[in-house]
């Protein structure tokens, strides 16, 4: 079987006509999630994935919310809850120069231009104008690192390695 990617988990029901809400883990929400796209359902206690069909797709508050074609009723996705969405490696599409799939930075080493250390990507958030990579520091707290070009100067998948210029006042 094919290597399959999260882009979302279900952490609750909303309201009653079978909607779920979900907290995205893909960059590209927006695509990822419209209507007639394909997902698996890789529900908790479940050997097998479902395939879904996505119906419907809103946003709120900070959730992307959901309903699946031929599923209707709170009571018919009440058993998704805490599942993950997935797809897989077919698709994701090529992406432009400079953009990464969140898969391909967590876990990534994360290097000072003077080639020190100083810890691993083990997450991305996604705030508003610019993804932040969360710097899991070591025998420290995590370092919050925005993806811009004044701070992360290269980016090498191959090797997972990231080269960040430390600029004052970044980890304050």
């Amino acid at each position: 079987m094919e290597q399959m990617f999260n882009v979302g988990k279900i952490v609750n029901t909303h309201g009653l006509m079978g909607e779920v809400r979900v907290i995205s883990q893909t960059d590209f929400a927006d695509e990822r999630f419209a209507p007639g796209n394909e997902l698996f359902l890789f529900a908790k206690g479940s050997k097998k994935p479902e395939k879904l069909i996505i119906k419907t797709h809103r946003k709120h508050k900070n959730f992307d919310l959901l309903t699946f074609e031929g599923i209707i009723g709170i009571n018919n996705v009440e058993r998704m809850r805490d599942g993950m969405l997935k797809v897989p490696e077919s698709q994701l599409g090529e992406l432009e120069e400079n953009e990464y799939y969140f898969h391909e930075i967590v876990g990534c080493e994360v290097y000072t231009e003077e080639g020190e250390l100083l810890g691993e990507i083990s997450e991305i958030l996604t705030p508003g104008a610019n993804d932040v990579w969360v710097v899991q520091m070591k025998g420290q707290k995590d370092k919050l690192v925005p993806y811009i070009a004044d701070v992360v100067k290269s980016v090498n998948i191959k090797d997972k390695k990231i080269t960040i210029s430390v600029m004052e006042g970044l980890f304050d």
